[in-house]
């Protein structure tokens, strides 16, 4: 465990004069030194624009910008022609809902989502709809923080025509069973998506296995940079939609009158793209590999545990599979106001609604405190969180 600290730098600095204990990777991960000098050799190194260069510079960003490409494939299990890089995976899931969405949703058709979902995932599906008067469903989480299998297999009907759905929640941890949703959603004859972000950090992850159609994730949740994503899509998919955003980089040709694309992925990808960070996702996904996963659990099951002996406190969700994420509220103590408390004694844990207002709603609250694990936080700094929250009510209170 200290080695493994040891890359990340970040965990030696302070927090407000505190010793840093960092509890809020489900928001951003932490990234160790291996990414953040992959991202420095490059403008160091071999700083040049991709794919348009034939000067040395040029070949060699190029060759690792794809490089990277090939290793994110491989993370997931994908083909290279299948990854798109993007900007984040707000930007993956908007891609998808304007390139196949506009195109293939209409009036009386339907999105079938759940209300576990992050805006990213419901708001472009809400703004494609209004363009092309299709309607959202929602499927309702049970109050462990799950979806039934039966439940979710009872709400498709005829006119779903796109399921969006969470992988991993980022407000209950909750894992839902996707594997079992792919299957009754193509039984359905509806194309389905899942939004990877809480999934790709803590557990192996196939698309080929899920069989899904799309899937999306970002990089700074996976140990990588901040401002990249991947958008996964099946090669037939891609082949047929049109690109969200037009420029240079994505062309085949282009007359006064009319443009052709050039193949899949890069007719995804136009315009300079984020290339030190691309080229980043590499390391980040060989760390990632090397992680403790078995860690993540049973550093997960010591939290709860400690977590329940606080007096008032109450924990949302309860699945038997899920990340290290606890959220909870305190009987009469906000979560900003505890948030706010623990940001003095060094702790770092994420309170609002978490972009998930709607859920927010469904369990009438306004707001929660969210403590979210990763292998590089200890049984120590769980101990030392519940000290301090127990502190907290006696001064909050």
């Amino acid at each position: 465990m200290n080695e493994i600290r040891k890359d990340f730098l970040s965990l030696g600095q302070t927090n407000r004069d505190k010793p840093l204990v960092y509890l809020d990777s489900a928001a951003t991960s932490l990234t160790p030194n291996q990414v953040i000098q992959s991202e420095l050799e490059y403008y160091e190194k071999y700083r040049g624009s991709v794919h348009r260069s034939v000067y040395e510079l040029g070949e060699k960003a190029t060759n690792a910008f794809e490089n990277s490409r090939k290793r994110i494939a491989k993370l997931i299990g994908a083909s290279e022609k299948s990854i798109v890089f993007t900007k984040s995976a707000t930007e993956s899931i908007n891609l998808v809902a304007e390139s196949w969405g506009y195109y293939n949703l209409s009036k009386n058709d339907v999105v079938l989502l759940t209300d576990m979902e992050h805006h990213s995932n419901i708001i472009p599906w809400q703004m494609i709809c209004k363009k092309t008067g299709a309607k959202i469903k929602y499927l309702k989480s049970s109050s462990d923080g799950t979806i039934d299998v039966d439940k979710f297999k009872n709400a498709l009907d005829k006119n779903i025509k796109m399921v969006s759905i969470t992988h991993a929640s980022n407000v209950f941890g909750t894992i839902n069973p996707v594997k079992e949703f792919v299957n009754l959603a193509h039984k359905n004859g509806s194309k389905i998506m899942l939004d990877g972000c809480q999934a790709i950090p803590h557990m192996k992850v196939s698309v080929e296995e899920l069989g899904c159609d799309f899937y999306a994730f970002s990089g700074h949740k996976m140990l990588g940079p901040t401002g990249v994503g991947v958008l996964y899509g099946k090669e037939e998919l891609l082949d047929k939609m049109e690109p969200y955003q037009t420029g240079g980089g994505i062309i085949k040709t282009v007359t006064m009158e009319n443009s052709s694309w050039t193949s899949i992925p890069h007719k995804f990808e136009p315009g300079t793209p984020m290339i030190a960070q691309v080229i980043a996702l590499s390391p980040a996904a060989d760390y990632l590999e090397n992680c403790l996963e078995s860690h993540d659990n049973k550093l997960m099951e010591y939290a709860i545990e400690k977590m329940n002996s606080i007096n008032g406190i109450s924990i949302y969700g309860d699945a038997k599979d899920r990340t290290p994420i606890l959220s909870f509220n305190i009987e009469g103590v906000h979560s900003l106001d505890l948030a706010h408390f623990l940001d003095f004694e060094g702790i770092t844990i994420r309170s609002g609604h978490h972009c998930c207002q709607p859920l927010m709603q469904a369990l009438d609250i306004s707001a929660c405190a969210r403590a979210s694990f990763y292998f590089y936080n200890t049984f120590s700094e769980v101990d030392f969180l519940v000290e301090k929250i127990n502190k907290a009510i006696q001064v909050i209170k």
